[in-house]
């Protein structure tokens, strides 16, 4: 049976299912799933209650964003022999952004050094990209083991693992571990035998390579080297670990990336370097301090023809090629 054309002159829609309007005329009240023709745009949209109103039709109004988001790196341990802070969790990749919504980024801080009698590495804070859900965390660095008991000299797990520190109690301390997909295990803390006077912290671990052993015979641990990235255009190395502090032998290197170098001496291990998410070194006399991890970063990197110059959190804007490089060291958004 041939099916008739249907008169639509007849026809009349509840403004609640489809209505017609600019961009200014919006429903103020939408239900979920709520269809509107926009005459501004020439575009169908539909309202859902975590996005707001979107396209329908998301051909050609979705597009590929590659980003590189490192977390806080982990502060060093403290006196005779602190660890190595561990850097900051390390992903790069490309996701999918949508236009008109709004991606939250935050950027974890680096944790503060130890002191001389605590029991508990600090971890720096988490890096994420999130939407309706996370959809990028990168965890922050281990911190590193601490002069003490058999507990405080362990080292602190995260994106890569804090050193383990010296100790009279333990012939080798235990390192952090490192997450898998983000970095590397610290190295281990040791003392020469059973003697009380000679003890060296492990290095943290780097998003490249895992942080060194500590050695008596040698120097304490190195920190593990961090990786390399030209998502800006220009090649720049983060997140590296923080060298193992030392007493009274060498003290460990930080790591390629931005790793502070360990201490041996009354100064306090050297801070990871800002927004490199690299970890701080460890301290090394009896009254010194482990050094500050450094502070992550989140970078975008868009297509200029899909790019809206709509942010928060006042990220430095540059080009390179075809694309805009947003690069946060602050918390902020940005609105496909």
């Amino acid at each position: 049976m041939a099916i008739s054309k249907i008169d639509t002159s007849s026809i009349t829609f509840d403004d609640k299912i489809l209505s017609t309007g600019t961009t200014a005329q919006r429903p103020s009240n939408p239900s979920n799933g709520q269809v509107y023709y926009n005459t501004t745009t020439g575009r169908l949209e539909a309202y859902n209650t975590v996005g707001g109103w979107v396209n329908a039709d998301q051909s050609g109004l979705q597009y590929a964003v590659e980003y590189l988001a490192i977390a806080g790196g982990g502060g060093g341990g403290a006196a005779y022999g602190g660890g190595g802070g561990g850097a900051g969790g390390y992903l790069t990749s490309t996701t999918t952004f949508i236009k008109d919504l709004v991606y939250t980024v935050t950027v974890g801080a680096g944790a503060t050094g130890g002191t001389y009698g605590g029991t508990h590495p600090k971890n720096g804070s988490n890096s994420s990209i999130t939407q309706s859900s996370a959809i990028v965390t990168a965890i922050g660095g281990g911190g590193g083991g601490t002069y003490g008991n058999p507990v405080g000299t362990t080292g602190g797990s995260g994106g890569s693992g804090g050193g383990g520190g010296g100790s009279n109690n333990v012939d080798v301390s235990v390192a952090g571990s490192g997450t898998t997909g983000q970095g590397n295990n610290g190295g281990t803390g040791t003392r020469a035998g059973n003697s009380s006077g000679r003890l060296v912290g492990g290095g943290g671990g780097g998003a490249d390579t895992a942080g060194a052993n500590g050695n008596p015979a040698t120097e304490a641990g190195d920190g593990g080297n961090g990786l390399e990235s030209s998502i800006t255009g220009s090649a720049i190395t983060r997140a590296g670990g923080g060298g193992g502090g030392a007493h009274p032998d060498q003290a460990g290197e930080g790591g390629t990336g931005g790793g502070g170098d360990g201490s041996a001496s009354a100064s306090a291990g050297a801070n990871g370097t800002t927004n490199t998410g690299s970890g701080g070194g460890g301290g090394g006399h009896p009254s010194a301090s482990g050094g500050n991890g450094g502070s992550g970063i989140v970078i975008l990197k868009v297509p200029t023809t899909m790019y809206t110059g709509t942010t928060t959190g006042s990220p430095t804007v540059t080009t390179d090629g075809d694309y805009t490089i947003l690069q946060y060291t602050s918390s902020g958004s940005y609105t496909a």
